[in-house]
């Protein structure tokens, strides 16, 4: 099974504004490769928030192809696949409100929630933001980057993977008592079982 992590940033406050998607495949226990495409977002609004936050500004993507084209070329690699994103229930919203704007289908596949991976596996942590995680464990990467920040996800997903001792990323989230949500274009379902959040008690 196809195993990739994925990204987006948004020029604006509406979900369906891509401007940029990361993906980062996962074979053999590693991040083997990983891809980026600028998006033309619809109406090429930017909001200054959003521009301060990712660096991408409208002369970035003024030449990129609209989303449909961006996921016709990537749909065969989504399209049932195990799709892993850090707060997935952003990345998921983005893919469907952005299809919905566009009136195309979504790909079908079942994907996962590093974020809640990471509460499960590091629940001690004061914080499960990727950079956070990621300090942790140790991985460098340019935060709010698509393509860096998909390489993130994925090193936090084999990582929760190795000490779980989970030999496909499939089966990492059954093993935290989890389940994995789905998209397809008939809906959605979100992950199920995952631990709340609880903010860590300082001694004062």
């Amino acid at each position: 099974m196809t195993v990739i992590a994925i990204d987006f940033e948004t020029a604006n406050e509406q979900r369906a504004s891509p401007c940029s998607i990361g993906l980062a495949w996962i074979e053999d226990g590693q991040v083997a490769r990983v891809e980026h495409h600028y998006i033309r977002p619809p109406g090429m609004r930017f909001a200054s928030f959003n521009m301060a936050f990712h660096g991408i500004r409208p002369e970035h993507v003024e030449d990129a192809e609209d989303w449909p084209d961006v996921l016709e070329r990537l749909r065969p690699a989504l399209q049932g696949a195990l799709v892993l994103a850090h707060n997935a229930s952003f990345d998921i919203s983005v893919i469907r409100r952005t299809c919905e704007h566009y009136d195309i289908s979504p790909p079908g596949f079942d994907y996962a929630c590093t974020v809640q991976v990471a509460r499960s596996v590091w629940p001690d942590l004061p914080s499960h933001k990727l950079n956070v995680v990621c300090g942790h464990l140790g991985v460098d990467f340019a935060h709010h980057d698509a393509a860096a920040d998909a390489y993130a996800c994925g090193r936090v997903a084999l990582a929760a993977a190795g000490l779980n001792g989970v030999g496909h990323l499939r089966d990492l989230p059954g093993r935290l008592g989890m389940t994995l949500g789905r998209l397809d274009p008939d809906g959605y379902a979100p992950p199920r079982g995952a631990p709340k959040y609880r903010r860590p008690a300082f001694a004062g």
